[in-house]
């Protein structure tokens, strides 16, 4: 697999905060709601703004109550429920994002397809997780700061769901990085882990999503910026590698001295 770019290197990180990023994201928005997509359908942009489409599948993986429902929740701009119950069958969600390319100035329209399995249901039934590695192109690997076990369940969760995909994007995400008082995931083991692993590590936030005015509808525009490192550095790390499987760029082992 290639090695993962630095933080971004091929995403403009800030884009999405300009006159021109905010024009995008207006068709992913409806009066500062986030607009919900089905499987079928798509933002609408005028034609002189016209774009590519770049679709991906993302699995969801980690132990029950880590936050996967939560944090899809939040991706998708939909309210994260309060009481944890954990997700029976498959769930699937669609997020677009569109991204601004540092090379080429080039915005691209990215659609995230995430896939998420209860850890029961994985358990119970054997075809649900080859159903949900098939044609995968990344998987996001959730841990929460309040679980110790999470985090060291992790090794254990990358060789079982990734290891036969070398060729699939991996990334981590600490959740409820905001309980930092009740941290059970110290800095030091952190940095351990990304000298072992040499993987990608987000960190969010398990606050509520802010709200417009009436006091109950989320505030669409404030949970995009909450979130946007998340969905730039999937953006990065899936576009990075497909220029690699292209062979635009060069692989991991191809930058190795023999």
């Amino acid at each position: 697999m290639a090695r993962p770019p630095a933080p971004g290197s091929v995403i403009v990180p800030d884009w999405h905060e300009s006159a021109e990023g905010k024009e995008y994201l207006a068709c992913i928005l409806r009066k500062n709601r986030r607009r919900v997509f089905g499987l079928l359908e798509r933002p609408v942009l005028p034609p002189p703004v016209a774009i590519d489409t770049a679709s991906y599948k993302i699995f969801m993986s980690g132990k029950s109550g880590v936050g996967k429902t939560a944090l899809v929740a939040k991706l998708a701009g939909l309210d994260v429920p309060v009481v944890h119950h954990e997700t029976t069958g498959i769930q699937t969600t669609v997020v677009f994002w569109p991204a601004k390319l540092q090379v080429s100035d080039r915005v691209v329209m990215f659609r995230f397809e995430f896939w998420d399995c209860g850890e029961s249901a994985l358990k119970k039934f054997d075809h649900m997780l080859p159903a949900c590695k098939e044609k995968t192109d990344a998987f996001l690997f959730l841990f929460s700061f309040t679980d110790r076990a999470s985090f060291e369940d992790l090794p254990g969760q990358l060789a079982r769901v990734a290891g036969e995909a070398p060729g699939v994007v991996r990334m981590v995400i600490g959740s409820k990085f905001d309980q930092y008082m009740h941290t059970d995931v110290p800095e030091r083991d952190l940095t351990a882990f990304r000298q072992t692993w040499e993987l990608p590590l987000l960190r969010v936030k398990s606050v509520p999503g802010r709200r417009l005015a009436d006091g109950r509808t989320l505030d669409g525009r404030a949970g995009l910026a909450d979130i946007a490192h998340v969905l730039n550095g999937l953006a990065e790390q899936l576009w990075h590698q497909d220029q690699v499987a292209a062979g635009l760029l060069p692989s991991a082992s191809e930058n190795t001295p023999s």
